[in-house]
């Protein structure tokens, strides 16, 4: 096939054509546990990373490897590799470079289960997490010592959904040799992260690349594009070696296979010994809701688009949150890292507080209220009382939730039943 960059054509074609033994054009289901080896040399030269090839499922599997590819040639990135969740892409991607005594910095604006990952379980193994306002990209800069191994920020900050500076933090990242993982999840294909130098990307595949709501999942990938040598003594994980996998230096042990050592050692390292793999059902659901990513994405914002604008216009809603309705330095982010669009998660404040906030949800009749977004169809939450309620007030406030916010994911249902549903619901509130 001719080699594509449309989104369109390589959510369906990259990485798979047929089964070679069936000539079977959908993507087997491989749901096994291990494999053949062909001799015990064939093994050894597989567990020697001599040889690139399938030893168990949960480091590797073949239909998730699908998954892998069409990924990885969707974001332009060198490897990627699928876990179980987004959260345990979230934290393989921090814990493959930061142990014990290490610290990294990351944007205060998070979904409030990263924040509680980062502020409380990571902490707790030794990994200080140092928040700052993403507003200042020099923050970063300000926070870094000679223990920072990562900085870390979502595209489109679930729930404030102000555009992160990304070339802005990578930028200052590279000069230190620290890497920036970009959380995608909320911008598939209307982001591309490493076009702008972040190194890594994560993503909760259970939201809008799977977008049915069936499957969980999540998705590391390595851009490939960061010197892990330049600055040695800041990526030790990479550069020195490793005693869980007979002393291999990383940059070194996979230089023959291309610029991977990151993905590489998330995979035989992080989650060989955590074991948090994508099970083979999973990746083959996620591969189906892959197939018409662009399409919904592009119904995605302009519905969304359309409920901003009209929620703008009713006088319980005291404050909409949504790229369209910025102005100034947040405006030029959402242009230049979001030109596909800007998104289906809208936000939005209403006069009477929690008690109509929650008034609202109740309310709702064709919205979905459930913990989650990126589905097909509309979903609500109030997210203080919900996905942000293990927070402390103080934290709440720094990731954008206050007790009157409710956040929309706005589905590809017409757009008039939409916002029938949201106008009877907010009659009510």
């Amino acid at each position: 096939m001719t080699e594509s960059t449309n989104p369109q054509t390589l959510v369906l074609h990259a990485g798979y054509r047929k089964d070679d033994t069936t000539n079977a054009v959908a993507v087997p289901i491989y749901q096994t546990t291990s494999y053949q080896f062909d001799s015990t040399d064939h093994a050894a030269k597989l567990f020697g990373l001599e040889e690139m090839g399938n030893i168990y499922s949960r480091i590797m599997n073949p239909t998730c490897g699908v998954l892998e590819d069409r990924i990885t040639a969707l974001d332009g990135g060198a490897a990627s590799l699928a876990v179980a969740s987004g959260q345990a892409a979230s934290a393989l991607a921090i814990q493959n470079l930061a142990s014990a005594g290490d610290n990294i910095v990351s944007s205060t604006d998070l979904y409030g289960g990263t924040w509680n990952l980062f502020a409380n379980t990571l902490k707790a193994m030794g990994i200080e997490t140092r928040f700052v306002d993403p507003t200042d990209p020099e923050a970063f800069r300000a926070a870094t010592d000679d223990r920072t191994r990562a900085y870390y920020a979502e595209t489109l900050p679930n729930p404030k959904l102000q555009v992160f500076p990304i070339k802005e933090v990578a930028d200052i990242g590279r000069e230190f040799g620290i890497p920036l993982i970009m959380d995608n999840t909320a911008a598939p294909i209307l982001c591309r992260p490493f076009d702008h130098g972040a190194a890594i990307i994560v993503y909760s595949l259970t939201k809008y690349i799977g977008g049915h709501g069936t499957s969980i999942g999540g998705m590391i990938v390595d851009g490939g594009n960061f010197d892990w040598e330049a600055h040695a003594e800041r990526q030790p994980n990479l550069n020195t070696p490793d005693p869980s996998y007979h002393g291999a230096v990383w940059v070194d042990a996979v230089r023959p296979m291309g610029p991977i050592a990151y993905i590489m050692r998330a995979r035989t390292v992080m989650l060989r010994d955590l074991g948090a793999p994508l099970a083979p059902m999973n990746a083959f659901l996620i591969i189906q809701g892959l197939e018409t990513l662009p399409l919904r994405m592009r119904e995605h914002c302009v519905n969304a688009d359309a409920v901003a604008a009209w929620l703008g216009n009713q006088p319980k809603v005291t404050m909409v949150i949504h790229p369209s309705t910025q102005n100034g330095e947040a405006r030029r982010r959402a242009d230049a890292y979001m030109p596909g669009g800007n998104g289906g998660l809208v936000g939005f404040e209403l006069e009477g507080g929690a008690d109509a906030g929650k008034a609202f949800i109740d309310n709702l009749e064709m919205l979905y209220h459930v913990a989650n977004i990126g589905d097909a169809r509309s979903l609500a939450i109030h997210p203080a009382s919900t996905t942000h309620s293990q927070l402390s007030a103080e934290e709440q406030k720094a990731t954008g939730v206050t007790d009157g916010y409710v956040r929309l994911s706005i589905g590809i249902e017409h757009i008039d039943d939409i916002i029938a549903d949201l106008d009877q619901a907010l009659s009510k509130a």
